[in-house]
């Protein structure tokens, strides 16, 4: 019988983090390390902008999965997005050089290419004009130019830079997944763009466990992720081949016009 992984979870007490310690804390030991405790797993509370005050949550890990960042798309830089970004997140890479942590799974995120939602054809996507579509549209992929649409696609496009270098010159494994949209209550019917980016509780708590479970080979590798959507402005088949990748839910193209739920805004 395979000894099960011991993951590190940042960000463990907040709504990602939630889908993930309630969806495979029976196949990992989890542990959260986040600014308060979570409800099923392990947790150590600290700031994780304070590297000393986090090294003792990373041993003994084998991954850190690092979900923990101000996730507003258009946060600010200096009062947010320099210490709950770029200096977290280059703790995190740090704690798990020093700890002997095998690999970081990073939440990276659509936003580090969200200039491409101002042109079309994927503009059209992002309005509602599906019928403007041709067939066969460019869908954006992990090639396409790097195009954040905020500090908040700066700071992911800097985890993604800084896993390959720990990877090149500290031995760090990285996968950086550029997860869609995670819905607290899982419905993206409120508008046409969360139908196209909408990642499913389910499939995202396959994304990250494929990305844990990749082979030791697979040292290094950005993908995106986001459930088999009818409307898709950023390309799955990356992830599909490098991780195995194979999404249970997709949405479809029906939506009514109206707020996303308060904790998604």
């Amino acid at each position: 019988m395979t000894e099960r992984k011991n993951i590190l979870i940042t960000g463990g007490a907040g709504l990602v983090g939630g889908v993930l310690t309630g969806r495979l804390s029976g196949r990992y030991n989890l542990t959260s390390l986040d600014l308060k405790e979570a409800k099923d797993a392990r947790s150590f509370v600290a700031d994780i902008s304070d590297l000393d005050a986090i090294m003792p949550a990373f041993e003994g890990q084998h991954t850190v999965v690092h979900l923990a960042a101000d996730r507003r798309a258009y946060s600010d830089w200096s009062s947010t997005t320099l210490n709950n970004n770029i200096v977290a997140t280059n703790n995190v890479f740090e704690a798990a050089k020093r700890s002997g942590v095998k690999r970081v799974v990073f939440a990276s995120s659509n936003h580090s290419q969200g200039g491409f939602y101002l042109d079309p054809p994927w503009k059209h996507i992002v309005d509602g004009r599906f019928h403007l579509l041709e067939p066969g549209y460019h869908m954006v992929d992990e090639d396409d130019r790097i195009r954040p649409d905020g500090y908040y696609g700066v700071s992911k496009a800097f985890g993604e830079a800084l896993g390959s270098y720990y990877d090149d010159y500290h031995g760090v494994s990285s996968i950086h997944l550029r997860i869609g949209w995670v819905l607290s209550d899982d419905d993206p019917s409120f508008s046409p763009f969360a139908l196209s980016l909408w990642l499913s509780h389910r499939d995202t708590a396959q994304a990250v466990a494929k990305a844990i479970d990749a082979p030791d080979s697979l040292r290094y590798a950005v993908t995106y992720v986001t459930s088999d959507n009818k409307w898709k402005i950023f390309s799955i088949d990356r992830a599909r081949e490098l991780l195995g990748f194979e999404p249970e839910d997709g949405a479809g193209e029906e939506w009514e016009d109206r707020e996303p739920p308060m904790r998604d805004r």
